[in-house]
C-alpha cells in the first residue's frame, strides 16, 4: 500500500472514487456534419413555421361580407386556425432553440431534456395539425356539395388554400420529427444526440 504523503511526477491528491469526466472529442469534419444536420433541422422548422403561419392567416382573413359565411361559424375551420397558430408558435420557439444550438454548440435545455422535448412535441403537434386539416378537408368537401360554395366561391377557395398550407406545414413538421427521432435514437445508443 502506498503512503498518502508520497506524490510523484506531478500527481495531485484526488479522491479515487470520483471518476474524471471524459470530454467528447469531435473532429473538424464531425463538427461540420453536426452543423449541417442542425441547419437542416432549422430549415424544416422554418418551413413549418411559414406554412403554419400562412395557414392561420389565410383562415382568419376568410371573411368577405356580412351575408357570406365566416370561418368561425364552422368548428372544423376554428380547429384548423387554432392548430395552425399553435404550431406556428411552437415552430418559432424551436427555431430560436435551433439557432441557439447552432451558434453556441449547446442545447437550450439539458441535452436529455432537449432531445425528448423536441421529439415528443414534434409528434404531438404534427398529429394535431394533421387531424385539424383532415377535419377542415371534410368540412370543405361538405361545403362544396352544398349551396355555400356556389354562392360564395371565394370563401371556399380561401378555406382550401388554408387547409393546403396546413398540410404543407404538417409535412415539414413531420420531416423535423424524423430528424428529432433520429437524435433520440442516437442519444439512446451513444448517450449523446450526435450520431458521430
Amino acid at each position: 500500500m502506498r503512503s498518502p504523503q508520497t506524490l510523484r511526477n506531478g500527481e495531485t491528491r484526488r479522491n479515487i472514487h470520483t471518476p474524471t469526466p471524459t470530454p467528447h472529442f469531435h473532429s473538424t469534419v464531425t463538427v461540420q456534419k453536426l452543423r449541417r444536420f442542425n441547419s437542416l433541422i432549422l430549415v424544416f422548422r422554418l418551413a413549418a413555421f411559414c406554412f403554419s403561419l400562412a395557414s392561420s392567416v389565410f383562415m382568419i382573413t376568410n371573411c368577405r361580407a356580412s351575408s357570406s359565411p365566416h370561418w368561425y361559424d364552422f368548428d372544423a375551420f376554428r380547429f384548423v386556425f387554432a392548430a395552425s397558430a399553435i404550431v406556428a408558435v411552437y415552430s418559432l420557439f424551436e427555431m430560436v432553440a435551433s439557432v441557439w444550438e447552432i451558434s453556441r454548440d449547446i442545447t437550450l435545455f439539458p441535452e436529455v431534456l432537449q432531445v425528448w422535448f423536441d421529439f415528443g412535441h414534434d409528434q404531438v403537434f404534427a398529429y394535431l395539425l394533421l387531424s385539424a386539416n383532415s377535419a377542415g378537408t371534410e368540412m370543405a368537401k361538405t361545403l362544396r356539395n352544398s349551396d355555400t360554395c356556389t354562392a360564395t366561391n371565394a370563401f371556399c377557395v380561401q378555406s382550401d388554400i388554408s387547409i393546403a398550407l396546413g398540410f404543407a406545414g404538417f409535412m415539414f413538421l413531420g420531416f423535423s420529427s424524423l430528424l428529432s427521432g433520429f437524435r433520440v435514437v442516437c442519444f439512446i445508443i451513444n448517450g449523446s444526440r450526435f450520431h458521430l
